[in-house]
């Protein structure tokens, strides 16, 4: 029975990220002409929710969903180890690249979702990585 619910409650999880992904990128998109050109790419264990282009800079984004009113932002639960991780991913990824970016920086969006279905999105720039 446990086994059950703790494949149901990842299931919602996975659920909902995924849909808060897809609000970030419709944000980025829309509201800030971002030109996205990845989206969840990974480097083994490494991935980075999404890839984009702000003008000339290369913007690698973290998204992070959170129930609206949940006890951490998801701006706090990028940690110094999710960012070991995403710097990893990040100089792999410029390494594919014919020519390297001259400025990339590291984005965090904060998706904030009510159970009536309404998006709260929060966008934090160039983040210390």
């Amino acid at each position: 029975m446990l086994k059950g619910l703790k494949r149901l409650l990842a299931s919602r999880m996975k659920q909902t990220g995924e849909a808060g992904e897809r609000v970030a990128e419709q944000f980025l998109r829309r509201e800030k002409r971002f030109k996205v050109v990845s989206r969840n790419w990974r480097h083994g264990r490494d991935e980075i929710d999404l890839i984009a282009y702000d003008a000339d800079i290369l913007v690698f984004v973290e998204v992070k969903t959170r129930r609206a009113g949940g006890l951490v932002p998801g701006y706090y639960a990028v940690d110094n180890r999710k960012k070991r991780a995403l710097r990893r991913a990040a100089n792999a990824y410029i390494q594919t690249l014919k020519k390297p970016p001259l400025t990339y920086r590291l984005d965090v969006v904060e998706v904030n979702y009510k159970p009536d279905l309404e998006w709260d999105v929060l966008h934090f720039y160039n983040i210390d990585w």
